[in-house]
C-alpha cells in the first residue's frame, strides 16, 4: 500500500495557482519592489504642469497675434472711414502712397504731397497719417501721428 503523501506546509500559506500573487513565489521570480506612490505622482504633477503650463502659453501668444491683427484692421477701418469723409481733389490709385491732414476747423484733406515736401504752408496743416490704397479699398497705415486715434465706433 502506498501512503498517502501530506504537505506539511499549512495549506492558508500556500495556493494553486501561484501566477496570480502579488509577489514572487520563489527564488527565481523577479523583484517587485513597491513604488513610492507620493514620488510617482509628485512626478507626474510636475509633468503635467510643465506640459499644461506650455499649451497655455501658445495659446496666449495666438490670442495676442489675434489681438494685434484685429486692432490693425481697426485701425484700417478707422482711418479708411477718416479719409472716405476727407477733401479728396484727385482719384486715388490702389498700392499708391497718399498723405493725411487735419485741417485747421477739424476737417481732413488726402494729399499726394508729403509732410517735409511742403513750403511754408505746412502750418495750415496737421499730419496725421501717410497711408496706401489697397485693393479692398481700405487704407493701410504705413506712418502715424501717434497722438492721433483712428478709432471710429
Amino acid at each position: 500500500m502506498v501512503e498517502e503523501f501530506i504537505n506539511p506546509i499549512d495549506p492558508d500559506k500556500i495556493t494553486e495557482t501561484p501566477s496570480t500573487l502579488e509577489y514572487g513565489h520563489h527564488l527565481g521570480s523577479a523583484v517587485v519592489k513597491p513604488e513610492d506612490q507620493g514620488k510617482l505622482k509628485g512626478r507626474a504633477l510636475s509633468a503635467m504642469d510643465h506640459q499644461t503650463d506650455m499649451q497655455l502659453d501658445q495659446i496666449y501668444q495666438q490670442m495676442q497675434l489675434l489681438a494685434n491683427q484685429a486692432k490693425k484692421l481697426n485701425d484700417r477701418k478707422g482711418i479708411s472711414e477718416i479719409i472716405y469723409m476727407a477733401e479728396i481733389r484727385f482719384e486715388p490709385l490702389i498700392n499708391h502712397i497718399y498723405h493725411l491732414y487735419e485741417n485747421m476747423d477739424s476737417s481732413f484733406l488726402l494729399s499726394m504731397i508729403a509732410p517735409n515736401q511742403w513750403g511754408r504752408s505746412k502750418k495750415s496743416f496737421n499730419f496725421i497719417a501717410t497711408v496706401r490704397l489697397l485693393a479692398d479699398h481700405t487704407w493701410d497705415v504705413l506712418e502715424k501721428n501717434e497722438g492721433f486715434e483712428f478709432d471710429v465706433k
